[in-house]
Order: C-alpha cells, then structure tokens, then sequence
C-alpha cells in the first residue's frame, strides 16, 4: 500500500477539488479542506504504528522511475528525521485551516493555497531523490506568496517579494551544489543514497564548496545570521494561519536540508565545525537582542524564531549524539510553541487590532483563557521545565559543552534574553489596569480553544514525555553522529 503517496497528494486532491466549487459556496470549500487536511492527518499518525525506531533507514520506500535519461525517481521514504517533521507539518496545517474561520474574503483561493503549501512541505519532508525535492522546495513558494501578498498587511506586496527574492536567491546555490555532486557522481542518478554516495567520495576541498551552497540555500529558510532578513517582514505582514505554518513548518525545512547535507559532506562538516558553531551563537544572542527590543507582539516571536533556530544550528555544529538529539528536538519545538504564540497573537489581533504590547494591560481578568495558554507558551519559548523546550534546550547546551566546552555560554545568554522579553510580554499583557479598549474582549472559545489546546498539550506532554519523540529519531541520530569523528576521507557512505 502507497501510504505516503496517499499522505502526498490527499490536500493537493481536495485543492483541486476546492479549486472546482463556485465561489459562492464557502461552506463547501471549507468542508473540502478540511476533509484533506483531516485526511493527511490520519494518514501521517498511521505511519507511526508501522515506524521500525529501530532502523536508522528510510521506511515505507516508494520508488518509480521518473526521468530514466536523468537518473531520476519519484522517491518517496521516511526515517526517524523526517517523521516527525511530517507529523508536525500535517497538524499545523490542520491548526492554520482552525485558525481561518474569520476569513470572509476570497475564501476558496485561500484553502487552495494552503492544500498545496501542505502538499509541497510533506513532499520535501518524504523525497528521497533530490530532483523531487528541489521540485516540492520550489513548489512552497508559490502558495505562500500568494497566501502573504493576497491575505496579508499593508506592507504584504513588499514582504512577498522579499520572501520570494531572498529564498530563489538561496535556492539557485543549492541547485548549483547538488549539479556538482551529480556531475562527480559514477551513477548519474539524482536519488538522496546515490547523491551521498558521490559526495561523501568527493576530496574535502571540493566537498566544502558543496556544502558551501547548500548552507546558503538551506541557511535562508532556516534562517541564520545574516540570511535571516525577509523573515520579520514575512511574519508581521502574513495573516497569522499562515504565520502559523511560516514560523512552525517551514523553516524546518530548512533545518531538515541541513541534516541531509550533513550527512553527505562529512569532511566539509569537520572542517567547518566551528563556522557553523559561530553562526549559531550568533543568531542565538542577535535573534534574542532584537526580540527583546520589538514593542510589536508578532514581530518579537518573528525575531525569536531567528533566536531558537540558532539553537537547532548549535547542536548540528557539535555533531555528536546529544547535541543531534537538541537539534531535532528543537525542531518539533519551536514548531510546537511558535505556532501557538502566532496563533494566539492572531487571535488577539482579531479582537483589538493592534500588536503593541503597550495597548494591552490585566487582560488575566478579561480573557483569562488568552492569559493562561499565551503564559504558558512563552514561558515554553524560554525553555522552562516541563515544556519539551526545556528538553531540547538541556540536550543541546550538554552536546555543545561536551564539543565546544565554554563557547556555549551564548546559548546561555540566548536563554537569559528570551527569558527577559517573555516575562516583561506576560507582566504587560496581563498585569496591571485594565486599558479602557480592552474591557469588552472576548476570550477563546470553540474552535479557537481546541486548536489552542492541541498545541498547548503537545507541548507540555513532550516536555513531561519526551521518550516517545526520542524514540523515533534516536536511531537516525546515533547514525549521522558517526560524522563529528570523521578523520579518514575514505570512511564508508552510512546511507544518507
């Protein structure tokens, strides 16, 4: 049975079909998104009942060819680093579509775009040939600039071309690395275990400069200092659903970019171990300075992204277990609180109109509901424990320290600041009088409180149960960690 073939196309089924009701029926567009989102949803938790956590290699492989003259093939897989990507991309894309019910204009344009966003961050998520995932990477962008430049602010035709300029920009030295390891490669085929079979042959000068593009393409979307700069704007402008998905899915992809390009370059990641280490630290301290500065809510968790992504690129420098094992914790993370805070920061935005923390004051006796699950969000952001933030924040700052021994005292500070702005953000949401404006706001209900509380419980039953995530990637990652050792140019391809 095709499972992820179904996971695939399942939303890009129902954006056809939403694509065919008149408009005139946004009812019925709603049905139909949900229906695939639904869908995708089950599909994905299925695979995790037939998941060997075991096995280091890809699961459930699907593999016809496509291009035989080019060596390409409709891949598709899963392992324990992409599982939990596809999970986490699957549910906020159910929580975004949660998140739309206000949306009165051009309704079904809207859920088309984001059926295919879905469809495009699963088919990056389960390609296993680099061909289709530079198709479904490229395929992301034109969702989500009509999703930001039709849907969102003032300033949103600015923020889309932005978005689009800085992430082509990104993508054409990708494209230029993965053609050098095609043109080097014996076998001339474009799937990810032939690819990493050339360029882990490669010499280390040529396998710097490939992993060289491929920093930079991967570098933009995750994003790291300095590439990080379309992501405020992004943020700010999008409607929040789709800052959902921005924030909570796709710059995982991307992070996820990066864990493949590790695997292939192992003399390139040894060799530039302390580059990587330094663009971390970087992102870590600047992405919270600059948070800790904004006065606009969505702004301040845009510039934390930037911040906590950092920590996912510290624990991919250190390239031992525990520090891998931050990382991908990380992902699932961030992905978890930064959609709750989009989301609850939308859902505040609805109601006031405004961002700035300013306007707001006691809102804990107006919406106590918005009090309670917005504190506990960012208190997760800060990596208190009990929140899976905690865990992956622990993971990384021990494998950083075991690798870089003092440095990570960065990460320290990163954590120290985003402390600072969470806790100033909840004693002015929520403390102090209550701002005439503000009186009559109503407080999460319906809807809005089943997606809030999805998120919210993922991330607290993560933090007080991380075992069942550990579980499903720990054996991908004691198998790519073989790479922090790397001494021997002629070691053998480990099958990423």
């Amino acid at each position: 049975m095709h499972t992820l073939s179904l996971l695939l196309w399942t939303p890009a089924v129902a954006a056809l079909i939403t694509a065919l009701i008149p408009d005139n029926h946004p009812n019925w567009v709603r049905g139909v998104a949900l229906t695939g989102m639904v869908g995708a949803l089950v599909l994905a938790w299925s695979l995790t009942l037939g998941f060997d956590s075991h096995s280091f290699g890809v699961q459930f492989v699907e593999s016809t060819a496509w291009n035989p003259e080019l060596g390409s093939y409709y891949a598709l897989g899963v392992d324990g680093f992409s599982l939990p990507m596809v999970l986490l991309a699957t549910l906020l894309s159910l929580v975004a579509f949660l998140a739309s019910f206000s949306l009165k204009e051009r309704v079904k344009g809207y859920h088309v775009c984001l059926l295919m966003l879905e469809t495009g961050m699963v088919g990056v998520f389960t390609a296993q040939d680099w061909v289709l995932f530079y198709v479904f990477w490229e395929m992301t962008l034109i969702p989500l600039f009509f999703l930001i430049d039709q849907w969102g602010g003032k300033r949103r035709h600015t923020a889309s071309l932005n978005f689009v300029l800085y992430t082509m920009g990104g993508s054409v030295f990708m494209l230029i690395a993965l053609l050098v390891i095609y043109t080097s490669s014996t076998e001339h085929s474009t799937t990810m275990e032939a690819m990493g079979k050339a360029a882990n042959a490669m010499p280390r000068d040529g396998q710097i400069l490939v992993f060289a593009g491929l920093l930079l393409g991967f570098g933009v979307k995750i994003p790291i200092f300095p590439l990080h700069g379309w992501l405020p704007l992004a943020h700010v402008e999008a409607p929040s659903p789709v800052s959902i998905l921005l924030s909570g899915a796709l710059l995982k992809m991307g992070a996820y970019g990066m864990l493949r390009a590790v695997g292939m370059l192992p003399l390139a990641v040894a060799a530039l171990q302390p580059l990587l280490m330094g663009l971390a630290l970087v992102s870590i301290v600047y992405g919270g300075l600059l948070a800790w500065r904004q006065s606009d809510l969505k702004a301040m968790v845009a510039y934390s992204s930037v911040s906590h992504m950092g920590v996912v690129m510290l624990g991919l420098s250190a390239m031992n277990q525990t520090g891998l094992l931050g990382a991908t914790l990380q992902m699932s993370a961030h992905g978890l609180v930064a959609a709750a805070l989009f989301l609850l920061i939308g859902l505040l935005y609805e109601r006031t109109h405004t961002r700035e923390i300013g306007d707001y004051g006691s809102l804990m006796r107006v919406t106590p509901r918005f009090a309670v699950f917005t504190t506990l969000a960012l208190l997760a952001s800060m990596g208190l424990p009990g929140t899976v933030g905690f865990v992956a924040e622990l993971h990384t700052l021990i494998g950083g320290f075991e690798r870089w021994g003092w440095w990570v005292i960065g990460l320290s500070l990163g954590i120290l600041i985003s402390g600072a702005y969470a806790l100033r953000t909840i004693g002015r949401l929520f403390t102090g009088p209550i701002s005439p404006r503000m009186n009559q706001v109503a407080d999460l209900h319906g809807l809005e409180l089943a997606a809030v509380g999805l998120l919210s419980i993922g991330v607290v039953m993560l933090g007080l149960m991380p075992s069942p995530l550990l579980k499903l990637i720990d054996a991908s990652v004691v198998n790519l960690s073989w790479i922090g050792t790397v001494k021997n140019p002629n070691l053998d391809f480990h099958g990423y």
